[in-house]
């Protein structure tokens, strides 16, 4: 199969960039690969029309929707690539970018200045909140991306990154940055979690604080940004609300 037959399946959802197997999320090593090469065997390009003055790999131009496709794209400044997946009723609002290989699920929001990276995975009924950033993972291909199960609520300005997963019907507060090189305090079961480890299904996460190591870091009272897991929530409790009362 090319690159372009791989590029054409990612684009209408038939396979994705990543898959739950056994309950583990997989990355898809050969539609990674596809992508590669399709930058690789990409000549720069003008695009007229709509897009005149952008130049770009001639074989990945931004997708072009029609009102059958169900999706609502709103203008001002968004873009979806070749090869990324949006299924119907997603709702994209401007500015926003939504990358090579990533696949956005049916409900799901994409609101302005969020950044949906490539090959990254957006569940149903998710909400990428203003400012949101999931990072895309191309390379290594074998590296599972960032996968945002169903469910969930993304708050402003959060960043998920290094192939995260945060399970379905989470709850990532406003300005939450979730890597595997932040460690993830649960206060509801009195734990830090791998760094690495994956968001659990339910959770409340809001941003902390941990005191640093070190003699003249205490000393000095200092103290470094971590994910805190304050609360899970019930099967039919509301995202919303339940942030508001973990922030208050």
């Amino acid at each position: 199969m090319t690159h372009e037959e791989i590029l054409d399946q990612l684009e209408d959802g038939e396979i994705r960039a990543a898959n739950l197997v056994d309950g583990k999320w997989e990355a898809n090593v050969e539609a990674k690969e596809a992508i590669l090469a399709a930058f690789k065997n990409g000549e720069n390009t003008s695009y007229e029309g709509i897009y005149e003055g952008f130049v770009d790999k001639h074989n990945i131009p931004p997708r072009y929707f029609e009102p059958e496709d169900g999706v609502r794209l709103v203008p001002g400044g968004s873009s979806v690539r070749r090869g990324a997946y949006v299924a119907p009723g997603v709702i994209i609002m401007p500015p926003a970018y939504i990358n090579i290989g990533a696949f956005v699920d049916e409900g799901s929001m994409v609101d302005s200045h969020a950044l949906v990276g490539s090959c990254a995975q957006i569940g149903k009924n998710v909400h990428l909140s203003a400012g949101v950033q999931i990072g895309g993972v191309l390379e290594p291909v074998g590296m599972s991306p960032v996968v945002i199960e169903d469910g969930c609520f993304i708050g402003a300005g959060a960043v998920i990154v290094e192939g995260i997963v945060v399970r379905e019907k989470a709850v990532i507060a406003p300005g939450v940055t979730i890597s595997k090189s932040i460690p993830v305090y649960d206060a509801v079961n009195e734990e830090v979690r791998e760094r690495g480890s994956e968001i659990p299904a339910g959770a409340v996460v809001i941003p902390g604080t941990r005191p640093m190591k070190g003699e003249w870091a205490e000393k000095e009272g200092l103290s470094m940004a971590c994910p805190i897991i304050v609360k899970y929530r019930d099967e039919d409790s509301d995202a919303s609300l339940e942030l508001e009362d973990a922030l208050r």
